[in-house]
């Protein structure tokens, strides 16, 4: 059972100002973000809910929830909400999932909100909308016009970032060269910065068992990940590694490596979500505004049933005020 959250109360000296997407509508999201308005800490900020008054209101009468208060709506109409039913991939629910992101984009352009945080979107139902862009981190990219944003999972003391994701691991592979790992090693030696680490030490997960044992179990680490760690050296860059991955993470979370470099998807994604899957976050870094977001789907096997925890989302919420305050 995962332990109660209490939001912080204020970031720095001022109250934070966040806008939450409600995700998937035919998901769990439109069910979590009605329970997590209800946190009681979240009076203390000002926190606004960028979805559908048609579809919320179906939802909350269905499980009994509390519609949001007036001034915490922002209301997107969706052309088909009455045919999106829970558990069903549409391509209304695909166009609705990429609306709501890209209005909170639009209010985060006019310098109206410090954070955004989404809850989960369906891949399914954005192919059948036709979106051109597979999930929220390319969304929100092309949306702000960033070529490659920084994805940063933190869970407890945690933090790790990702060479690569949403490659199959073939192709994962073959990116771990040399030039992208030190591009990425000086990429997150910034983003550290500006959230507060003054030298951060940045270990590298290898790629191979025994980060390859010295040339026994494959060449990645001798021809790239170990040239691109002492070229970062010698910029200073505080790089460590490559380090074997059953060993890294562990490390990390002793406090030996302010954060981790995990050069594929499930790599650093088992690593965090064994350790705690309901309370692994995922940052969006590099964009004009922060963004942290929910790491599970969309549920549609429990959509509006009642059963879905609101946990991870007030989760999302506490890590923005943390890095909120940690930029500041």
């Amino acid at each position: 059972m995962a332990k109660p959250l209490e939001i912080r109360r204020k970031v720095g000296a001022v109250l934070a100002r966040i806008a939450i997407t409600m995700g998937e509508p035919a998901g769990i999201g439109p069910e979590i973000c009605l329970k997590a308005l209800r946190a009681p800490a979240f009076g203390e900020h000002d926190v606004r809910l960028i979805g559908s008054v048609h579809v919320l209101g179906r939802c909350a009468q269905a499980l009994g929830l509390r519609m949001p208060e007036d001034g915490q709506l922002i209301d997107v109409p969706i052309a088909g909400a009455d045919g999106i039913a829970p558990g069903t991939v549409t391509a209304a629910g695909g166009e609705a999932s990429a609306a709501y992101i890209e209005r909170a984009c639009e209010i985060a352009r006019a310098g109206e909100v410090d954070a955004i945080v989404t809850a989960p979107i369906n891949k399914e139902s954005l192919r059948a909308a036709g979106v051109p862009h597979i999930g929220h981190t390319e969304l929100l990219a092309a949306a702000f016009g960033v070529a490659h944003p920084l994805t940063l999972f933190v869970t407890e003391g945690l933090r790790v970032f990702f060479l690569s994701r949403h490659l199959s691991l073939r192709q994962a592979i073959d990116y771990a060269t040399r030039e992208r790992v030190l591009d990425m090693l000086r990429r997150v030696h910034e983003a550290m910065g500006q959230l507060g680490f003054d030298r951060p030490s940045i270990a590298v997960a290898a790629m191979n068992p025994h980060a390859s044992d010295g040339g026994q179990f494959g060449t990645e680490e001798a021809e790239h990940l170990e040239p691109a760690v002492r070229n970062a050296q010698s910029e200073g860059i505080d790089a460590r590694g490559p380090i074997g991955a059953d060993s890294v993470f562990h490390q990390g979370l002793q406090g030996q490596h302010d954060c981790v470099l995990s050069l594929y998807h499930d790599q650093g994604h088992i690593a965090t979500k064994t350790r705690d899957f309901h309370g692994t976050i995922s940052a969006t870094l590099g964009l004009p505004v922060l963004r942290t977001s929910v790491d599970h789907g969309t549920a549609f096997d429990i959509a509006w049933q009642g059963k879905a925890s609101e946990y991870s989302l007030i989760k999302a919420v506490d890590v923005a005020l943390d890095l909120l305050r940690r930029r500041r």
